[in-house]
């Protein structure tokens, strides 16, 4: 299996260019806008949970502590337009992430060291693919930069899928191989469950049967949307058993 090592000058370098280009395509649409990918939401509710999400990261990383801060979600200021809280956050966020030690212990909701080095990640993911959301409601969506998409994929089963966050509860056996066909990278995923396991290709075949049951091949931001549940596996070619791909949902 082979994953980036994401850095946060990474990570902050794709907030540099994802953050402007929600921004953008915020301004550009009407308020009331649908969001095709998030149904019941509009362009302005978009913008203001990205916007929340800022002031929880930035709550959570300043905090000094691995505990969870108690979670206030803010109301826009009068007088500022989505687009314009959002920036007003977005500049407040990416000067903290600037000065951020990763070292620094800061909660996070996943099964894993509770310093601050996740949040630069996470922010950058879901301000991707929120921008993405964002462009297809004025009919612009480009897909998600290759190495981003892939780093994505990778938080999507070494994060999310642990932590049990999965669209809807079920039990699933078996692996899963995905192929990002213009990154370079694959992962394997065994499904045990309700659980996860995320295996080295030297591993798929010891005296279990680890062949893949199915395989999943396209590009990293395809894939990475498919995981986020923005689009349909169809749009991808899958070989085996489909069924295991609804194991693998985290967003909708």
């Amino acid at each position: 299996m082979s994953r980036l090592h994401g850095t946060k000058d990474f990570w902050i370098g794709a907030l540099r260019a994802e953050g402007p280009a929600f921004a953008a395509a915020v301004a550009e649409a009407p308020p009331e806008t649908p969001v095709l990918s998030c149904p019941g939401w509009t362009v302005t509710d978009l913008a203001h949970h990205l916007t929340r999400s800022y002031v929880w990261a930035r709550t959570v990383v300043t905090a000094g502590s691995a505990t969870r801060p108690e979670r206030h979600d803010p109301e826009p200021p009068a007088g500022l337009t989505p687009a314009q809280w959002y920036q007003q956050e977005f500049d407040q966020l990416i000067g903290v992430f600037e000065a951020l030690d990763p070292e620094a212990p800061a909660w996070n909701f996943a099964p894993q060291p509770k310093k601050a080095a996740f949040w630069p990640r996470r922010v950058a993911h879901e301000t991707a693919v929120h921008r993405w959301d964002a462009q297809l409601a004025i009919a612009a969506g480009e897909p998600i930069e290759a190495k981003l998409a892939a780093d994505g994929v990778s938080e999507v089963l070494d994060t999310w899928l642990p932590a049990g966050r999965r669209v809807a509860p079920g039990q699933w056996h078996g692996v899963v191989h995905l192929i990002a066909t213009d990154a370079a990278q694959h992962w394997y995923l065994r499904l045990r469950g309700e659980g996860v396991a995320l295996l080295d290709t030297a591993t798929i075949l010891d005296h279990d049967d680890h062949h893949a049951r199915a395989q999943v091949t396209g590009t990293a931001s395809d894939l990475l949307l498919a995981l986020m549940g923005r689009v349909s596996f169809d749009n991808l070619v899958v070989a085996g058993d489909r069924g295991l791909l609804d194991g693998l949902r985290v967003g909708a």
